[in-house]
C-alpha cells in the first residue's frame, strides 16, 4: 500500500582531505547531496536497489519478503507482498516492460512483479543445487542472467518462455556473487570464494575466468566501464580494481578507508565515474573514483549505511542505495 514517509535530505558530511589512519591514499571531500528514506518496516534489511523504466528506485526489503517501490521526487514509498513466505528477495532487475525480477535466495526460485497489478509470477530453479540465486541483470536482448552463491553455478532465464539453463563455474567454491552485463551482452561475475572473476559467452554458454594478480583478492561486486572494461570491489584487501577483458591487463588502488575498507556496492555512472561504498568504515561511505586523475572523494553516509550491499546508477548520474543495517534506501546526487 502506498506510504507516505518523512524525508531526511541531508548534504552528504564531508571527511578531511588527507590520508586516514587505515593507510589509505590522500582522499577530497565528496560534493554531493545524500537524500535518504526510512522504509515502513523496521528491521525490512533493504539489500539491493534497482532503476525503474520510470527513475523510481526499487529495493528489496528481504527481511519483510517484499518488494519496494520509491518514488524519489515524492518521497512515497509502496511495497509489495510476495507470494512464497520468507522467499528471502535479494537482486532485482527491471525489464523494458516496467516488470521487476527479484532472486528469491531462500526459496530456489526467480519471482516477476507486475506492479500494475501486484501479480508476481515464480519460475523454480530446475537443479537442487541452485538453492540460492543471487544477482540478476538483463541482457540486451531480453534475457535475465543471474549468479548462484553456494551453488556455485551460473545461469539465464528466457522471459518468454520460461526456460531456465544452468553451467557450473570451473572453479571450485568459488562463490559467483556480483553479475554485471557489458554493452555487447557479455555477462561478467564475482568469484567472491576466489581471486577471479568470470565471463560467459552469451552463445554457447562458456565460462572464462579471469586470475587476478592478488591471491587475497576477493571481488565481491562489479560493475561495467563504457569501454567495456570492469571495475571490482576487492572486499577481502580494501581494493578497487580495474580488470581490461582484451588484455587481461588488472590494475588497482587502495581504498580511502585503507585495508579494512571492505568495499562493497559498485556502479559505474554515464560520466564515467566510478562509486562505491566502503561498508569497513563506521559511518559507512560513498566514494567517487575518477579513472583520469586515479583519485578519490568520499563522504560519509548520514544515517550510517549499516552496509550498502549494492548500488544502481540512473542515466542522469545519480546513485541508489539500499543501506540494510539502518533500514532506508537512498539517493546520491553529485553537484554539478
Amino acid at each position: 500500500m502506498p506510504g507516505t514517509l518523512a524525508l531526511s535530505l541531508l548534504l552528504a558530511p564531508a571527511l578531511a582531505a588527507s590520508a586516514p589512519a587505515g593507510g589509505g591514499p590522500a582522499v577530497a571531500p565528496l560534493d554531493a547531496v545524500i537524500r535518504e528514506w526510512s522504509v515502513p518496516a523496521p528491521g525490512s534489511r533493504p539489500h539491493d536497489p534497482a532503476v525503474g523504466p520510470d527513475g523510481s528506485l526499487w529495493y528489496t526489503a528481504q527481511r519483510t519478503n517484499r518488494i519496494g517501490r520509491l518514488d524519489p521526487a515524492s518521497g512515497q514509498i509502496r511495497e509489495y507482498p510476495l507470494p512464497t513466505p520468507e522467499s528471502g528477495p535479494h537482486g532485482l532487475a527491471a525489464d523494458a516492460r516496467g516488470n521487476v525480477w527479484y532472486t528469491a535466495s531462500t526459496a530456489a526460485r526467480i519471482g516477476r512483479l507486475d506492479p500494475r497489478t501486484g501479480e508476481v509470477t515464480e519460475f523454480p530453479m530446475p537443479d537442487r543445487r541452485a538453492r540460492d540465486p543471487h544477482t540478476p541483470a538483463f541482457d540486451p536482448s531480453g534475457i535475465l542472467w543471474f549468479t548462484v552463491e553456494q551453488g556455485n553455478l551460473v545461469g539465464r532465464l528466457d522471459p518468454a518462455t520460461g526456460k531456465i539453463e544452468l553451467r557450473e563455474v570451473p572453479t571450485r567454491d568459488a562463490e559467483p556473487y556480483g553479475l554485471a552485463i557489458d554493452g555487447r551482452g557479455v555477462p561478467f561475475f564475482c568469484e567472491f570464494g576466489t581471486n577471479k572473476i568470470g565471463r560467459i559467452d552469451p552463445r554457447t554458454f562458456e565460462i572464462r575466468e579471469f586470475t587476478l594478480p592478488a591471491a587475497g583478492a576477493r571481488p565481491r561486486r562489479l560493475a561495467v566501464a563504457r569501454d567495456g572494461t570492469i571495475y571490482y570491489s576487492d572486499f577481502a584487501r580494501g581494493y578497487l580494481g580495474h580488470l581490461d577483458p582484451a588484455s587481461g591487463r588488472v590494475e588497482e588502488w587502495e581504498c580511502p578507508g585503507g585495508r579494512g575498507a571492505r568495499p562493497y556496492g559498485i556502479a559505474v555512472t554515464p560520466d564515467g565515474a566510478v562509486w562505491l561504498s566502503e561498508s569497513g568504515v563506521e559511518p559507512n561511505t560513498i566514494v567517487r573514483f575518477d579513472p583520469r586523475t586515479h583519485r578519490f572523494a568520499r563522504a560519509a553516509i548520514p544515517s550510517g549505511g549499516g552496509v550498502v550491499r549494492n548500488m544502481a546508477a540512473t542515466a542522469d548520474g545519480r546513485v541508489y542505495i539500499a543501506c540494510s543495517g539502518v533500514d532506508r534506501v537512498g539517493v546520491v546526487e553529485p553537484r554539478r
